[in-house]
């Protein structure tokens, strides 16, 4: 299936498997910047295996937090308290915008000065929304491509704010809620609408008080953190590409243990369940703070969707692979309000769009987001990933249903978020 950066996928007749996925992506970020920040050792296990999460850890290392895998597999991180070490050369975040935006937070409270750096595609994404709050609050960050990376932040004695984003980003609130523990006061974070809430669960489970009210959240500064041993769930935003596989052929059945349903990620499964797919969820738990659970899904007729507003925002992660998708469905999609989707890893708008039109589809491409009508056939073609994950795995899960066999190229890209995902569609493919 795969052959160096490229990927070959061959039709399926179905899917049908159980499919541990990996630990959440920004849960395992979250917990590695707090860890570093905490007093004593972190233990994490199902630590998400990404590329962008270790990206993270590499950065701690070099502000003098060390960090290293146990003989049980779960990644340590020994914390060193509020007080990091002045790094002596740029810290590389690789492709990773959670890792610069979130990271910067702590940096702006730090006594330091700090450059981070990304690979080409992360230097083309817009880092202003973090720039100016930060600035607001005291430190002095300054970008040589028009608010673009790299950055070089000058930490100082922050001062609290209430910020009011123009667009809603969990990295963004969760960026200013860490800035907010170096703040003498209240940082406040009122958002447009309401995001996902990792990083005030986060901090509540490293002993941090935080107030969360609907789309406000507070946090006081000067509070000390603890250290924790935790199991990350299984992302939800990976389960994401076998629940569409699944949505591809009737009588298909997959089986998802340990995935995590926080509230405000799992907007996913009302989507695909008013779309047609058979989902039931059993083993429901809680897991310092975060909700946990088995997920089981039946392929059952695939109807259309309209996703725009706050679904957009709730899932902009998983908006590639449902488009790559609908082409195969009785209703189609349409996507509204995803402007965000121009400046991810990719322009995902138009990389779906060219996609899905080398394969035979109608798609009309929208500033702001697509309608892709149902009830179409599509054939193999040869792909680019636009070196994005989710573009590459998107296409190898809408490459099962294709007519012929699909070339993805640059499919290694799935390794940012995924790295064993081709093996596991393979597997689960009959």
């Amino acid at each position: 299936m795969s052959d160096g950066s490229n990927a070959v996928v061959r039709p399926a007749r179905t899917v049908r498997g159980v499919v541990r996925i990996p630990g959440d992506k920004s849960i395992s970020h979250r917990y590695a910047m707090l860890a570093a920040i905490a007093e004593g050792t972190s233990r994490f296990h199902n630590f998400s295996e990404a590329r962008d999460c270790f990206s993270t850890l590499h950065c701690l290392c070099e502000l003098g937090c060390d960090w290293g895998r146990a003989e049980d597999e779960a990644i340590e991180v020994h914390g060193v308290g509020p007080r990091l070490r002045t790094p002596t050369e740029p810290l590389d975040c690789g492709n990773s915008g959670s890792t610069m935006r979130m990271l910067s937070g702590i940096l702006a409270g730090q006594p330091f000065t700090s450059e981070l750096r990304g690979d080409e595609s992360l230097s083309r994404r817009p880092m202003a929304r973090i720039m100016t709050p930060l600035s607001e609050m005291g430190a002095t960050i300054s970008s040589s491509a028009g608010g673009r990376p790299p950055l070089k932040i000058h930490g100082a004695p922050l001062k609290p704010i209430h910020y009011r984003p123009e667009v809603a980003s969990a990295q963004v609130k969760t960026c200013l809620l860490f800035a907010g523990l170096f703040a003498a006061g209240e940082t406040v974070v009122e958002e447009p609408m309401r995001t996902r809430d990792h990083g005030e669960i986060a901090l509540r489970a490293f002993g941090a008080e935080v107030e969360r009210t609907g789309n406000v959240s507070r946090i006081i500064g000067g509070q000390r953190l603890r250290a924790i041993e935790a199991h990350v769930p299984g992302d939800l935003s990976s389960a994401a590409f076998f629940l569409c596989a699944a949505a591809l052929f009737l009588g298909s059945q997959i089986t998802l243990p340990g995935i995590l349903l926080n509230p405000t990620r799992a907007r996913l499964l009302d989507i695909l369940v008013q779309t047609g797919l058979g989902i039931s969820v059993a083993h429901l738990e809680e897991h310092r703070g975060e909700l946990v659970g088995t997920i089981e899904a039946h392929g059952a007729a695939w109807k259309g969707a309209v996703i725009a507003g706050a679904d957009t925002a709730a899932l902009i992660d998983e908006i590639p692979v449902l488009a790559a998708v609908a082409p195969y469905s009785e209703g189609g999609l349409e996507v509204r309000d995803a402007k965000e989707l121009r400046v991810k890893e990719s322009d995902r708008i138009a990389a779906v769009a060219a996609n899905l039109r080398k394969m035979g589809a109608e798609v009309e491409e929208r500033p702001d987001g697509m309608r892709i009508p149902g009830g179409q056939h599509l054939h193999g073609a040869e792909l680019d990933s636009f070196g994005d994950h989710r573009i590459a795995m998107a296409f190898a899960v809408s490459a099962l249903r294709a007519e012929g066999e699909t070339t993805i190229v640059g499919a290694d890209a799935a390794g940012v978020s995924y790295p064993a995902f081709l093996e596991e569609l393979r597997r689960i493919a009959e």
